[in-house]
């Protein structure tokens, strides 16, 4: 768990993998664009029109790479993988922990708690770095109410008691987003969270990076031999990773939401990288996706003490160590989940 396996992220369009001995081969027409050995790859992400060899899939089945493919926009689309792995006893415990309210209510508590944590130490930040700014009221006052439905949260003894929790800190923290922004600010006004399709920059450029934070909470989940579909705090729906998307709670505002702030406030993305669609939505250039990949992917590579471990680790093995940590609860070696919260 000490190294940081890469994922590779494929935007070109009309792109081609396939196969190489034991490496990986991407080809645009006949030029040949990228050649990596296997073994140093995690995880593939193509966005929209990019193709791959049946051989070359299978390849990473035995190697157990995930491959996932995306629209161009990064809403996913389909996962590849090989063998389901992990302790068959393990599933069926999540199976079970989930069909029951109070232990569902548990995990769910620990993940929402973690959240509203790691949300309000982005507010705080924001004070902190901008000391006597207009908007320090505002954030004081919404970090106060997310301090509010912290200390409420244990009380919460259902799965339905704690979603409504996570539903009012979303609400007070994204009230107050928009004064996180402190650059381009007519470019990037935020006035809510908006989705399928986002129809703003700042909530595209949200969007992208929650879709990338899920793949590799899915991954994380799959690689610890969890279900990635059965959650705790999110409902089972046909095609969704509720597992993955209770994983990456803990994450968004630590991982995704600062990102996208900092591009967007040193000015490494500008409203210019964004089109709006037929249908109203708003998307990024194909520029803009590889500069917020890149940052992504750089973000990842940065090294944190983890809070409960006590150990540094790179920011991309976080979704992995807490998927373990989940499943080391799940199999009674810990007498509950330990979320990452942010300090």
């Amino acid at each position: 768990m000490k190294h940081h396996l890469n994922t590779l992220f494929v935007t070109t369009q009309g792109a081609y993998l396939s196969q190489y001995g034991e490496a990986l081969q991407v080809k645009v027409g006949d030029e040949t664009r990228l050649q990596l050995p296997l073994h140093t790859i995690s995880n593939i992400v193509c966005f929209g029109n990019v193709g791959m060899s049946p051989w070359l899939m299978g390849k990473c089945a035995e190697y157990q790479i995930a491959i996932s493919f995306l629209t161009e926009n990064g809403k996913f689309l389909a996962r590849v993988q090989g063998f389901t792995p992990g302790n068959v006893l393990l599933r069926r415990e999540q199976y079970r922990r989930a069909d029951d309210d109070a232990a569902s209510a548990g995990i769910a508590r620990n993940i929402v708690s973690a959240k509203i944590a790691n949300a309000r130490t982005v507010l705080l930040r924001a004070v902190r770095d901008n000391p006597g700014s207009a908007s320090e009221g505002m954030l004081r006052q919404s970090a106060s109410r997310l301090a509010y439905t912290l200390q409420q949260l244990p009380q919460a003894g259902s799965v339905d008691l704690v979603r409504g929790a996570e539903g009012d800190s979303a609400n007070t923290y994204f009230g107050a987003f928009d004064h996180l922004i402190t650059a381009q600010r007519d470019g990037f006004a935020f006035t809510g969270r908006s989705r399928r399709p986002p129809l703003d920059p700042i909530n595209a450029l949200l969007s992208f990076l929650y879709a990338m934070l899920a793949h590799d909470s899915r991954a994380a989940c799959e690689c610890a031999g969890l279900d990635s579909q059965v959650g705790f705090l999110h409902r089972d729906r046909p095609g969704r990773p509720s597992l993955a998307l209770d994983l990456m709670e803990e994450f968004r505002p630590f991982l995704a939401d600062r990102l996208a702030l900092s591009l967007v406030n040193r000015q490494q993305v500008r409203p210019s990288g964004f089109r709006r669609t037929e249908t109203g939505g708003v998307e990024m250039t194909d520029d803009t996706r590889k500069e917020v990949l890149t940052a992504y992917h750089k973000r990842k590579q940065d090294t944190i003490l983890h809070p409960f471990l006590g150990e540094e680790v790179t920011v991309g093995l976080l979704p992995q160590l807490q998927a373990r940590l989940l499943a080391r609860h799940l199999r009674g070696d810990a007498d509950a989940y330990a979320p990452f919260i942010w300090k």
